[in-house]
């Protein structure tokens, strides 16, 4: 007669916890931003993609030739797709608490799993919005590009990077300083004129240009840039600054979350 007991059951941390609860939060953010019908989804890749074509044809319109390749509605394109993309990451990362205050009250829940299911929604949505558009561009006008698609996917990570590094930061202080919001919208709104947009680094002034260098997004609309004119050699793009800058402000941002969690989640 065997009379050893049974052996005692493991009640460790379930296997996968962490991506499952980041898929939730995916989902989560999928239903609340763009509702449960088609629609949502689709306004969610119209709404940025018809007001970087309207600009584009408006400045295309009143400057026909481009600073680089044949067509101006293009390069505007590989210039305002990566301030979007920062534009849109930095502002959804910097709302990541405030928007799932009611899931922090859950253990297996942090505001980190937060950050990152709003990195991961708003890249595939951003990602997808390239694709339409400079297929939509290069396909309607009948351009023939030296395309780089490693150089293209690089500026699309890259801006991404920066506004994740940018919001983190920013979620702790909108929450310790909400006048902070109101300041960041007035100092970013230049954001258009001195990143490059519409103008090449190289074209502008040597004094503007020592101001320009010190702007992340003028290294990355650069990169983008590489990657739909094969001639276009900048020589002032550093890898490491941009990582350097959106790494820094992701570890200080991330620290301060941590830290502060209950504070943030408070407010």
């Amino acid at each position: 007669m065997n009379t050893s007991a049974p052996l005692p059951v493991a009640h460790g941390k379930p296997r996968f916890q962490w991506l499952r609860v980041l898929v939730a939060l995916v989902l989560r953010e999928m239903g609340t931003k763009f509702g449960k019908s088609a629609g949502g989804y689709l306004w969610a890749l119209a709404e940025p993609l018809g007001g970087i074509l309207l600009l584009a044809i408006a400045f295309g319109l009143a400057l026909r030739s481009p600073p680089l390749g044949t067509s101006f509605i293009l390069f505007y394109a590989t210039g305002m797709l990566p301030l979007t993309i920062y534009s849109v990451m930095s502002r959804e990362v910097a709302a990541a608490i405030t928007s799932n205050k009611g899931l922090m009250t859950y253990p297996v829940v942090t505001v980190l799993d937060a950050v990152a299911a709003k990195l991961v929604l708003n890249l595939l949505t951003l990602s997808s919005i390239a694709v339409i558009l400079f297929t939509g561009i290069i396909v309607s006008l009948d351009l023939h590009i030296n395309l780089n698609l490693a150089k293209a996917a690089e500026g699309v990570v890259l801006a991404a990077m920066l506004g994740l590094g940018v919001g983190t930061v920013n979620c702790v202080l909108f929450g310790f300083f909400p006048t902070w919001r109101n300041i960041w919208s007035v100092l970013t709104r230049p954001l258009f004129i001195i990143s490059g947009v519409f103008f090449l680094f190289e074209s502008a002034p040597p004094a503007f240009q020592k101001l320009l260098i010190w702007n992340p997004l003028v290294h990355i609309i650069g990169v983008m840039r590489q990657g739909f004119f094969g001639t276009y050699e900048p020589q002032y793009i550093s890898y490491p600054y941009v990582l350097g800058v959106s790494g820094g402000f992701f570890v200080v941002g991330c620290y301060l979350m941590r830290r502060h969690a209950a504070f943030l989640i408070e407010q």
